[in-house]
């Protein structure tokens, strides 16, 4: 018998697999990045299909077998569809980012946070301020991984995942630094 983890996600992305089935990239709160198998999920009368949509939020359950991740159950917690166009093409780039610099499970609570907050923000809010949080969000990204150090970007954008009003200010006053430490870690990577 396996056990079944429960755990919040973000959908990263996602490849179709055989008739029916999907293969999902999920940041999980809890086990970092996981990429899981959801049977029969294109069939028009699959309960998960609308719950893993990309760029989605939602309520995994999943199962550790074999041959790797399984997901169990889904339930949306907030989903990409109908959203504003910029914020989501946004996520996706984030989420590709994350795709490509994450190795594996780990669980990092603050990147879930970054991703998270980030995902809100851009879902949900401030359409005028889309670059800067993708901005802030990649810097917080590369800063949880190793890449930037906060040190050398002297801010305090990187004690917390907040992307309130002020703390985009912030992030528009120092804009030119925070593109040039980005450009150089993703350039260092050599990904």
């Amino acid at each position: 018998m396996y056990q079944k983890y429960s755990t919040e996600a973000l959908v990263l992305g996602s490849r179709e697999s055989g008739e029916s089935d999907r293969f999902y990239s999920l940041f999980t709160r809890d086990f970092g990045l996981v990429r899981a198998r959801a049977s029969a999920v294109r069939n028009e009368k699959s309960r998960m299909r609308y719950s893993l949509q990309n760029y989605s939020r939602t309520n995994v359950s999943l199962v550790r077998g074999k041959r790797g991740w399984r997901v169990a159950g889904a339930t949306p917690v907030s989903t990409a569809i109908d959203k504003d166009t910029k914020g989501v093409s946004a996520f996706a780039r984030i989420a590709e980012l994350v795709s490509r610099l994450v190795a594996g499970e780990e669980q990092s609570p603050y990147l879930y946070a970054a991703l998270s907050d980030a995902h809100d923000a851009l879902m949900h809010g401030s359409k005028g301020a889309t670059g800067t949080i993708e901005i802030v969000c990649v810097a917080r990204i590369l800063f949880a991984l190793g890449y930037i150090s906060d040190e050398a970007l002297q801010t305090a954008l990187f004690t917390h995942t907040d992307y309130a009003i002020e703390h985009l200010s912030e992030a528009e006053k120092m804009k030119d630094k925070l593109l040039a430490s980005i450009n150089r870690a993703i350039s260092e990577t050599h990904l």
